[in-house]
């Protein structure tokens, strides 16, 4: 992208964490926690208010270095951990709350589910409790817990939302 995607604004001017966070709130997330990489402070301006910020030191190892911060935020103290953490990428430019919603009533201890278009895994990932520890343990690099689904593939509910959107993220800019 030419810059870190915490500081990729759309066409109109929006930044895509704006449009990132308020996805998560329409769809139903009363908490939602913002992890940012590379020039953090540059971005930090760009957070909406309310949204928790989260800075992942580690950022140049890659995805699994914001999947850790993240999730070991979430995870103090322990007696206030949500039951699941749903994970969303910032670079999905389609994503609609609607997808949020049909996610959220996975979220439970236990549960490891993720959104599908056509029948092909996708993002947001809703990730349980119970699993942080273990998915913390082996994400590396710019898999976040892609190693782990796939070693669990058999306990992942996938949720088909290709009636919504198409989950393809954006890696590069947008033809001009």
């Amino acid at each position: 992208m030419g810059l870190p995607k915490a500081l990729v604004r759309d066409p109109d001017g929006r930044p895509w964490l704006d449009r990132a966070v308020a996805v998560l709130r329409d769809g139903g997330c009363d908490r939602v926690v913002v992890v940012l990489g590379a020039r953090a402070e540059e971005a930090r301006p760009l957070v909406p208010a309310g949204a928790e910020v989260v800075v992942a030191d580690g950022w140049a190892e890659g995805l699994s270095a914001s999947l850790t911060a993240g999730l070991t935020h979430l995870g103090q103290p322990a007696d206030q951990r949500p039951a699941a953490a749903l994970v969303l990428l910032v670079d999905l430019p389609d994503l609609v709350p609607a997808v949020v919603v049909r996610l959220l009533p996975e979220a439970a201890p236990g549960a490891l589910a993720r959104a599908a278009y056509d029948g092909e895994p996708g993002h947001p990932v809703v990730l349980g409790r119970d699993h942080w520890a273990a998915v913390t343990a082996t994400a590396e690099g710019d898999e976040g817990a892609r190693a782990y689904l796939r070693a669990h593939r058999a306990e992942v509910r996938l949720v088909e939302c290709g009636d919504l959107a198409t989950g393809a993220d954006q890696d590069r800019p947008a033809p001009s």
